[in-house]
């Protein structure tokens, strides 16, 4: 395998890796004024990424670097026709991580409701702007000879990458509401896993309607099984969700959120970006690299850096992995 196609394997892994965990983290905090009833609840939704939200954001900044630094030119055309909607979500992200910080400072609901609505918004604008970025380096823009777009800044903006856009966050909400099943306790567990239940038919439309599209423009053989394994994973998950089994439900959903990864990378190998406009144009693997020098230092950054990440953030999940219930939460002290 060439550095270029293991660096194409990686990024895949990275953003895989941002859907799974920032899935959840965003479905939580999507449905913070869903399930919270009261500010002890909405305390207890928050506190269960609380450890782990700021880490899993990470990915995406380490997903969008190794494009910068592998594919410059998968970067510079995916991004320039994403202006807008990455403006979107890097100030949600901002407003969320700030809402996060300053909703226990003031003893005051009106205060705290007010940074629950930025929690919510901040989290339903990220997934549909990922969703609509990778759909659109899935399907493709309308590219010139230069790998320049071409047309209006919304030419990123289409039924089929609004699909996408709708399947991500659909996922998320669901992968949300079965972390919640996970993680809490008593009655907010049990409507959490309710919710799950009912979600999850709901939010499999789009996101197999998403990969139909895909597959039926660009699968092969093998995209078509992960296909099938997803959605096999899908009713696992909703199974096990009905036999009160939180831990095994979630690893489903990890399951169906990595075959849709497959689908959709799979799908788009050999290439990077496709053209719309003329298939001639379309960026390519081979064509979009670094430097053989370039790719080289990266492998060796990632190969020591790589590990301890990894390591790290799973000794957190592991430190944190206990559920939390509001017995837990203690009296607001705030001035």
């Amino acid at each position: 395998m060439s550095l270029e196609i293991a660096w194409f394997v990686v990024i895949a892994f990275f953003w895989l890796g941002y859907l799974f965990l920032e899935g959840f983290d965003f479905g939580v905090g999507m449905l913070l004024p869903v399930l919270g009833r009261d500010n002890t609840e909405r305390r207890v939704m928050v506190n269960t990424i609380g450890p782990v939200w700021d880490g899993n954001e990470v990915w995406l900044i380490v997903a969008g670097g190794a494009m910068f630094a592998a594919f410059p030119a998968w970067y510079a055309g995916l991004f320039s026709a994403a202006y807008l909607p990455l403006l979107l979500v890097l100030l949600a992200l901002i407003g969320r991580g700030v809402a996060f910080e300053y909703r226990g400072k003031v003893d005051s609901d009106r205060w705290r409701r007010t940074w629950d609505r930025v929690i919510m918004i901040g989290s339903w604008i990220p997934p549909l702007g990922v969703g609509l970025i990778l759909a659109t380096t899935v399907l493709g823009l309308p590219l010139d000879a230069e790998g320049n777009r071409v047309g209006s800044a919304f030419a990123a903006i289409r039924w089929d990458t609004l699909l996408g856009a709708v399947a991500i966050a659909a996922f998320s909400i669901t992968h949300g509401a079965a972390f919640l099943a996970l993680k809490t306790s008593g009655d907010l567990r049990e409507r959490a896993r309710t919710l799950a239940l009912r979600l999850l038919p709901i939010a499999m439309v789009p996101v197999v309607a998403f990969l139909s599209v895909v597959q039926w423009r660009a699968g092969t053989l093998w995209t078509l099984l992960a296909f099938g394994i997803s959605a096999v994973a899908a009713v696992v998950a909703w199974l096990r969700l009905r036999a009160d089994r939180d831990g095994q439900a979630f690893a489903a959903l990890g399951v169906v959120i990595a075959g849709a990864a497959v689908v959709m990378f799979g799908s788009l190998f050999p290439n990077v970006l496709p053209s719309t406009l003329d298939t001639a144009n379309t960026l390519t693997i081979e064509g979009a690299a670094s430097s053989p020098y370039t790719l080289t230092v990266m492998t060796w950054v990632a190969v020591f850096g790589a590990p301890a990440v990894l390591i790290y953030q799973g000794w957190t999940y592991w430190v944190f992995r206990k559920r939390i219930g509001t017995q837990h939460i203690p009296a607001v002290h705030a001035p």
